[in-house]
């Protein structure tokens, strides 16, 4: 079920992680110590994952080194979305990867990788082939953002909200799939690059889309999955049923699952973007939730 659990979320994003609280990321280090032992102790073959960067930065990656986190982990992450955030261009992923690979020797995932419909659903299909072409063999993880459009109702995960103009309503048009289930343009191109190709794709707590969206990745050959168990979530009411419930439904799925998103009542501050108030706490809910979906089981750890 669980092929891989993720440490985070984009630590290097303020969006994700509150830089005014940990300002050198030295309590998000000693956090990711702290899980990847403690998923380690419950599960020697499971790989662990540090949570991908978004910006793609060496001097992250650098930083985590010196402060001993990258010791727990057996992979980093990157994402990236040149066609709408980032200030490069889609041709430069491949140079993108080896300017993490210059710095550490851990096999490099691309955790995120999409293309907004924002602008015209045709960009999001050429999108596809060539990003596809540039990272199929570049990475042994690729996760494509996302299966669905983020429904207009809910807020996206940033901090810069409508503050960002454009930028931030081009995170309820990442779909293959409109909000309503309908198919874009894209689809049919990223049918065409699975199983090389995996998802990405978020579920809010009882999910309504969750069995929807299990019928369509397997009508779209997709093989590995990219999802979250918010460790924030595991406060609300019936949380260990709808964790049973999501882990269930993917059961077919290699999954990559991201533990992140501090409670409100556990953090320095009130925000899932801040550090814990204890490291341990988090390492205990990752050790928790391995220990269910993940008790030991043999996972061959996928190589560069």
């Amino acid at each position: 079920m669980i092929e891989a659990a993720m440490l985070w979320n984009e630590p290097n994003n303020k969006s994700h992680w509150d830089p005014e609280l940990d300002p050198e990321w030295r309590l998000f280090a000693e956090m990711v110590s702290a899980a990847g032992h403690a998923i380690r102790a419950e599960n020697p073959s499971l790989p662990r994952v540090l949570g991908g960067i978004s910006p793609i930065d060496p001097g992250f990656i650098r930083r985590m080194e010196r402060a001993g986190a990258l010791d727990a982990v057996d992979a980093v992450a990157v994402h990236g979305f040149p066609l709408d955030w980032n200030l490069w261009q889609v041709h430069e992923w491949p140079a993108k990867i080896a300017e993490i690979r210059a710095v550490t020797h851990l096999p490099v995932w691309v955790s995120e990788v999409g293309i907004s419909t924002f602008g015209a659903e045709e960009v999001q299909r050429w999108g596809v082939d060539r990003t596809a072409e540039l990272l199929i063999g570049q990475a042994p993880r690729i996760h494509w953002y996302s299966l669905y459009d983020l429904p207009r109702e809910w807020e996206a995960t940033t901090r810069h909200r409508e503050a960002e103009g454009s930028s931030y309503y081009r995170h309820f048009h990442m779909g293959l799939l409109r909000q309503d289930g309908t198919p874009k343009l894209a689809l049919e191109a990223f049918a065409r690059h699975t199983p090389a190709l995996g998802l990405c794709q978020w579920f809010h707590y009882e999910d309504h889309r969750l069995d929807e969206a299990v019928a369509w990745m397997k009508h779209l050959g997709v093989t590995y999955l990219r999802t979250g168990l918010s460790w924030a979530d595991s406060f609300r009411p019936n949380a260990l049923d709808w964790f049973d419930r999501q882990m269930r439904a993917l059961e077919d799925f290699d999954v990559t699952v991201t533990f992140c998103f501090t409670p409100e009542h556990r953090g320095l501050a009130p925000h899932h973007t801040s550090p814990p108030q204890d490291p341990n706490e988090f390492a205990e809910f990752c050790a928790a939730m391995v220990r269910r979906y993940a008790p030991g089981r043999v996972s061959a750890a996928v190589h560069r």
